[in-house]
């Protein structure tokens, strides 16, 4: 571990703090973080507007080529930092490499968005004039990650935010702020090389609620991209709009597939299995409920509960660990009770049992529960790997159990039939964010907008057009005529 923080470069960060850093793997101590004062809060916002007055006139493929130098920075620091995701979050080593991979394919996205940040150009009905619109940078963005991807979703927002124009603060979770001070470490790299950017354009803050809090309530922050629980959501969206801000919110998910008659059961057990059970279950886009056709119902519960059975738990750094540990033991206490209230609702459990004999890890098995229906439990969202197993007869009845949760994050089917999968991501099919053909809910490419509805919340990071939630966009009228006439015909002679 110590080999690791000193190539890193956060060996001193990581002691002499208040803040107990603990890994998931065995509940050892790993660092002592030092947090952020919530009174020196104002300076950092302020910092952070002083660093928007000089970045937006920056422009945009210069900033670019800041992102472009974070991205090399993090190819040549991926294994020291995937390794440490995997240390601090609990992550497979597979995954906590494939987290720093994401920041990386984040930032060359990036770099090629920073030439294309385009408007329109529209026609006017005044003869001698012109419209477009064009994007502007809109201010300082407040980004409030979680744990399950401690660094990827910083990524995914301050790459965006940076080629846009926008300053950067940070509230990572408080249960993963190593990798955290290590990206900065690493941006701190991109800076140097860089040569010029402004003080405060990226910023940490380390700490409780009250620092988030502070973030959400400052008119001084235009953009507050939170990623988290619906719960949290609740608190974090109306206070941002009640001041007019804007909230890019990534909540909660309770993913469904859809696994019909001529679906190819071998290509869906494994995309159930690393669906449902990757990264634990902990992330937001696990599949958490499996809508099975009753006529091949019981052949894919009796695989899935052959396949469950083969998986390996255990140290996630140890070759062929496929579950590691839960984040800390009340994630894996909320899991064993979902458990129960599942057995008293009616479902019937295979697995779920408690891992002993990983001192002070919180292992579990991962769950399948067959329920009669979609009942209370089934309709919540447990971080956690448990898969709640339904049947039904006929695509309308599959599509309404689907869409019958507060949640709409991502969903998928698998199927054979071009008019079940046409229907699926039709209208009147998924309502989430998300809607997959023949592949899992898991795992979403950077390429494309990521978010979801209803209590997802609305928002969309990451790719396609989702840079525009960090500009604010403004039309613009050119009359290159020497006459003055109005719209729509009106008459104002004087």
């Amino acid at each position: 571990m110590t080999d690791l923080f000193n190539a890193l470069g956060i060996a001193d960060d990581a002691t002499g703090g208040s803040l107990s850093v603990r890994s998931p793997i065995d509940g050892a101590e790993i660092g002592r973080v030092r947090t952020t004062d919530p009174a020196a809060m104002e300076g950092m916002i302020l910092r952070a507007q002083e660093a928007f007055r000089v970045w937006r006139e920056v422009p945009a493929p210069r900033r670019g080529e800041l992102v472009r130098l974070l991205g090399e920075e993090l190819r040549a620091a991926k294994a020291d930092l995937g390794a440490l995701v995997t240390l601090e979050a609990g992550k497979i080593t597979s995954e906590g490499l494939g987290e720093v991979q994401e920041m990386i394919d984040i930032c060359d996205f990036a770099v090629g968005l920073s030439r294309q940040l385009y408007g329109l150009t529209i026609a006017s009905e005044r003869p001698g004039h012109r419209m477009m619109e064009t994007w502007h940078p809109m201010g300082p963005c407040a980004v409030i990650s979680a744990f399950n991807f401690p660094v990827a979703v910083w990524s995914w927002n301050a790459a965006l935010a940076l080629v846009c124009g926008n300053p950067v603060i940070w509230k990572p979770s408080e249960k993963t702020p190593l990798t955290a001070i290590a990206s900065m470490k690493i941006l701190g790299r991109a800076l140097a090389r860089f040569g010029d950017a402004p003080e405060g354009l990226v910023q940490l803050a380390i700490g409780g609620p009250e620092i988030g809090e502070t973030l959400v309530a400052s008119s001084a922050i235009p953009i507050v991209s939170a990623t988290g629980s619906t719960r949290m959501g609740r608190i974090v969206g109306p206070r941002v709009a009640a001041r007019f801000g804007r909230p890019i919110l990534e909540l909660g998910g309770n993913n469904a597939m859809i696994v019909a008659p001529s679906a190819d059961l071998d290509m869906a057990v494994r995309a159930i299995v690393f669906s449902a059970v990757g990264t634990a279950g902990q992330r937001c886009t696990s599949l958490r409920r499996l809508i099975v056709h009753h006529s091949v119902r019981d052949e894919l519960v009796g695989r899935l509960v052959k396949a469950y059975g083969s998986l390996r738990i255990g140290d996630p750094r140890a070759e062929g660990t496929l579950v590691g540990p839960l984040i800390d033991t009340a994630s894996r206490d909320r899991m064993v009770a979902a458990l129960d209230r599942a057995r008293a609702e009616g479902g019937t459990v295979h697995g779920g049992q408690v891992v002993e004999g990983v001192p002070g890890g919180a292992y579990i098995q991962p769950a399948l529960v067959e329920m009669p229906a979609q009942t209370g439990v089934v309709c919540e969202e447990t971080f956690a790997p448990i898969l709640y197993i339904m049947g039904y007869e006929t695509l309308d009845e599959a599509i309404a159990l689907q869409n019958a949760v507060p949640q709409g994050l991502s969903s998928c089917i698998f199927t054979l039939n071009l008019r079940e999968a046409e229907a699926f991501v039709s209208a009147a099919g998924s309502d989430c964010g998300i809607a997959n053909v023949n592949i899992g809910p898991s795992g979403a490419e950077i390429g494309g907008a990521f978010g979801g509805e209803k209590e997802t919340g609305g928002g969309r990071e990451s790719g396609s057009d989702a840079w525009r939630g960090y500009m604010r966009r403004q039309t613009n009228t050119i009359n290159w005529s020497s006459a003055l006439p109005l719209a729509q015909g009106v008459r104002f002679d004087i």
